[in-house]
């Protein structure tokens, strides 16, 4: 590497790095930004019946909507980037939270229809912003502390959706009562933001680290084959997420209460493999943890799609997590570490592939459900996840399996 360059990295490095209190302060602030994510996300989602009566729309409109926001949150990942790229990833965040901020609110309270769709789109776009802009934060500390981290980050998203989910079914039997949680939300939002400004790692944004020419030279095989690896991720989370408890309940016949445990069991198992992913990394190295949680949960949806009883379903619903677990936290590790003074970039384009995913999984297998059943549609999450293992070269070169980023990071 040119001397330039080594001292470029230096600089971007040494800006995240610092005092013991101040990594504290900034793993402790990323740490809040992803809860703050997971919880607006969680009570967004589960206040769509009661918002869906207060607005008086169908089915067909909430579709709509939620495909409005993935596509925004799309828009918000280019959005991140730009900001990343010219004043530092620390102020995207800011800004992605403070989008959510102003949106939840407004969707919280009854508005004109055009109000209440445009609120959505404000959400998306900080929804997509955040998304980016914390997996560039949570990269930045992880090299500043040379300890795996995003595991554990991307824990606290899924333990506070699931805190989001109980406080909407606790509270939502009306629209009022959903709509105080999501201007709970929404405040939580902005605070974090506020808190965030001192808070986030005070990285050197790349037009001040790059001369002009250098600033777009990206590893697009890298981009790639991460971002595959996030769109099966996804297509997984959203296929569960959206269609496994009407498969259980419809499909199966499962009683009421059976109904939901399959999204119980994938989400438990997220957040239990996301709270280890950080200590198997160092002992496994990334591509071996790829392939196995690749393979673990194309067993488990073809566990579903092959064998159709409530039993196996909630079992293979339960191996399914271990994609969104894993795979999630691993892969923008190793985008962070495929060019490190291009982090923010890879990054950003990688978070793309999420929403391709989301999309891609919940219509996939709802319209091959039509011809199939809903059992069989999830062979799809199963081909998708297999489709990913030509990813595995690239987690094998990525920072050795990140041992060489963990040992060469500054403490």
């Amino acid at each position: 590497m040119p001397a330039r360059h080594r001292g470029h990295q230096g600089h971007r490095r040494g800006q995240a790095g610092g005092h013991p209190g101040r990594r504290a302060l900034n793993r402790a602030a990323v740490t809040a930004a992803y809860a703050a994510q997971g919880l607006g996300y969680a009570v967004v989602v589960t206040s769509l019946p009661a918002l869906k009566e207060r607005q008086s729309v169908d089915d067909i409109v909430v579709t709509a909507i939620v495909l409005g926001v993935a596509l925004f949150a799309a828009a918000g990942s280019v959005l991140a980037n730009a900001v990343a790229v010219r004043f530092g990833s620390r102020i995207a965040l800011v800004l992605g939270l403070a989008l959510q901020g102003v949106a939840l609110p407004l969707i919280a309270v009854p508005t004109p229809f055009p109000v209440f769709v445009a609120a959505f789109a404000v959400f998306g776009a900080g929804l997509g912003c955040v998304d980016a802009a914390s997996a560039m934060q949570g990269v930045a500390v992880q090299r500043a502390t040379g300890r795996q981290l995003l595991g554990g980050f991307f824990a606290a998203l899924t333990a506070a959706a699931i805190v989001g989910a109980l406080l909407v079914s606790a509270v939502a039997a009306t629209a009022t009562a959903a709509g105080v949680a999501l201007a709970a939300a929404g405040a939580i939002a902005l605070g974090i933001a506020a808190f965030g400004i001192r808070g986030f790692v005070r990285d050197v944004p790349v037009d001040a680290a790059l001369p002009r020419a250098e600033r777009g030279v990206l590893p697009r095989g890298a981009i790639w084959a991460f971002g595959l690896v996030i769109l099966a991720a996804f297509v997984v989370d959203s296929a569960v997420s959206t269609w496994s408890a009407v498969y259980l309940q419809d499909g199966l016949s499962a009683a009421a209460w059976l109904a939901p445990l399959g999204y119980a069991a994938y989400q438990a198992v997220v957040l239990v493999t996301r709270l280890v992913t950080d200590r198997l990394l160092p002992r496994f190295g990334r591509a071996r943890l790829v392939a196995v949680a690749v393979t673990v949960s194309a067993i488990g949806c073809g566990a579903v799609a092959l064998v159709p009883s409530p039993a196996v379903a909630v079992a293979g619903f339960a191996l399914a997590g271990l994609a969104t677990g894993i795979l999630v936290p691993v892969a923008f590790g190793a985008a962070g570490d495929a060019a490190p003074l291009h982090a923010d970039q890879v990054i950003a384009r990688v978070n793309i592939f999420n929403y391709a995913g989301a999309i891609f999984g919940a219509v996939g297998v709802g319209v091959l459900a039509e011809g199939t059943g809903l059992g069989p549609a999830f062979i799809v999450p199963a081909v998708v996840l297999l489709i990913a293992l030509v990813a595995l070269p690239r987690f094998r070169r990525a920072g050795a399996d990140s041992t060489v980023q963990a040992a060469s990071a500054p403490r």
